[in-house]
């Protein structure tokens, strides 16, 4: 039987794959399959971070009682 995370070991290969042929030119040497899953995993957590950043701003945005609220000079829209 094959094991049920065989597919998740497929795609970690391809992207292990693919972030060794995407940095080591860049970087001008050889990198193991270690340095490209470490590269994988900082440059997800980087973005990862960065969208819960964006996603506190927005919340905080929604939540701030003191922003202003714009006018619409009594124009009634239909289209929200």
């Amino acid at each position: 039987m094959k094991r049920l995370d065989a597919a998740n070991d497929n795609e970690l290969g391809r992207q292990i794959a693919r972030t060794r042929e995407l940095w080591q030119p860049r970087i001008g040497r050889n990198l193991t399959n270690e340095d490209a899953r470490q590269f994988l995993h900082y440059t997800t957590g980087f973005f990862v971070m960065l969208a819960e950043w964006s996603r506190a701003e927005r919340l905080a945005a929604a939540n701030d009682c003191t922003a202003t609220i714009a006018s619409n000079d009594g124009e009634v829209r239909h289209d929200r």
